[in-house]
């Protein structure tokens, strides 16, 4: 298994060294030079199985020869240990809403759906800098990530007391929420810094990306990354869309509708993998705030940055993101497969890197018209505004059984009932 980046300038690198790295040295973001293909009895051979166990075998896949089977089982028994529940991510029904189940991604140790990632990638980080040094001392990497609230505290529980890691985490001061700032801020381990920015998510994005563009400071403090632009990251939640496909299954056997709160897109791109690979999955929904790049985009073809009104402060700040950063790798897709003829690679870069050009210096880039009803085959977009959001975690709440929902979870119930007659429509 060898990756590439998103931009065309890399090739033929390992799982380790994409891990280590997280973003290309041509600013692209790393995919897979080829998917993998599951086995062919995977439906009845996996069904059964353990969250663990699911994921060791999907992850094993993406590997190559850098982890052997039992070094991923390993890792992913490691960093599934620190759950408070055996299935870690478990399907619930929502009573208020026919039809809806919630994925519950909350039963990490900081009860953010990124501890399914952060603990592995932390495991893995560690384990793959204690092999290089057993081999030659003195590998020793600086993790730098940006966080609109989930992601920081996610990172440094997952990467507390690592050997051979410091971490730095930036993030916009005043808004994020204040448990989250607490949960960063009180971590006393040596290797853990905070730093909080005047400014947005975006700024402290751009800031961790202008540090990876700089090639000699990047050298000489060996950064890694630790936001979603690290491929390990998109590989970990790939498992849970699989797991819930089997749960679904369990109990009524349709093909789910996968409806994703999306900020940064990586949750849901997670869920294009595994629908690559080959997960039933009727639809995948980008459900967004009042940041609705990504909806505006799936509804027009034009990616724009919405400059009049920059990032817009929400009860949902996880996604209050203006350019979500892991769409490049779907653009990448989207230009392989209808942009550039003959489905060439390099070519493929070469057109993503004049997209991010005209995003930079002109706010906006289009993609064809081939191109967008092909993004509209694989995702459906809504938008939940603010009140729609208390609306839904009041209705939620009120009904019997009540449940509490998060204003993130909300946002994707909303989008969810929003959708409804279409989404019924896919089973007739």
């Amino acid at each position: 298994m060898k990756y590439r980046s998103t931009r065309g300038q890399v090739s033929g690198q390992s799982f380790e060294s994409v891990v280590l790295e997280g973003l290309a040295p041509d600013g692209g973001l790393y995919i897979p030079e080829q998917l993998p293909s599951l086995p062919a009895d995977w439906q009845t051979a996996w069904a059964q199985l353990t969250f663990p166990e699911l994921a060791t075998e999907l992850i094993a896949l993406f590997v190559g020869d850098d982890l052997t089977h039992d070094e991923v089982a390993q890792l992913v028994r490691k960093s599934y240990s620190t759950f408070s529940t055996a299935d870690v991510t478990p399907l619930v029904p929502l009573a208020a809403q026919a039809d809806t189940h919630v994925l519950e991604l909350f039963h990490g140790p900081t009860f953010a759906f990124k501890d399914v990632a952060l603990q592995f990638l932390g495991n893995l980080f560690e384990f793959f800098l204690a092999r290089r040094n057993a081999r030659e001392p003195g590998h020793r990497i600086t993790v730098v990530g940006a966080t609109s609230g989930d992601t920081g505290s996610a990172a440094i529980y997952g990467l507390r007391g690592k050997q051979n890691v410091d971490v730095f985490i930036l993030h916009p001061r005043g808004r994020v929420s204040a448990v989250q700032e607490a949960q960063m801020t009180t971590v006393l381990d040596a290797n853990v810094h905070n730093v909080a920015v005047a400014g947005t998510f975006d700024d402290c994005q751009d800031i961790v990306k202008q540090l990876f563009g700089r090639a000699e400071f990047r050298r000489k403090y060996a950064l890694a990354a630790v936001n979603s632009i690290n491929w390990a990251r998109i590989l970990a939640q790939i498992t849970y869309y699989f797991s819930a496909y089997f749960a679904l299954q369990r109990q009524h056997g349709a093909r789910p509708v996968f409806v994703v709160p999306s900020g940064n897109f990586g949750d849901v791109l997670a869920g294009y993998y595994a629908q690559q690979l080959g997960l039933p999955a009727a639809k995948l929904v980008v459900a967004t705030n009042a940041n609705d790049i990504l909806d505006r985009f799936l509804r027009t073809g034009e990616y724009r940055k919405d400059s009049a009104h920059g990032v817009v402060a929400t009860a949902s700040p996880a996604m209050d993101i203006l350019v979500s950063s892991n769409f490049e790798r779907f653009l990448w897709y989207l230009a392989r497969d209808h942009e550039v003829p003959g489905g060439d690679a390099d070519a493929a870069g070469a057109c993503v890197q004049r997209w991010m050009d005209a995003l930079r210096t002109e706010g906006a880039f289009s993609v064809s018209p081939a191109a967008l009803a092909a993004a509209r085959a694989v995702f459906w977009s809504g938008r939940c505004d603010d009140a729609q959001t208390r609306a839904t975690i009041a209705r939620c709440y009120a009904h019997e059984p009540a449940y509490l929902l998060d204003p993130h979870t909300a946002v994707g119930v909303h989008v969810a009932q929003a959708l409804a007659p279409q989404i019924r429509a896919l089973g007739d």
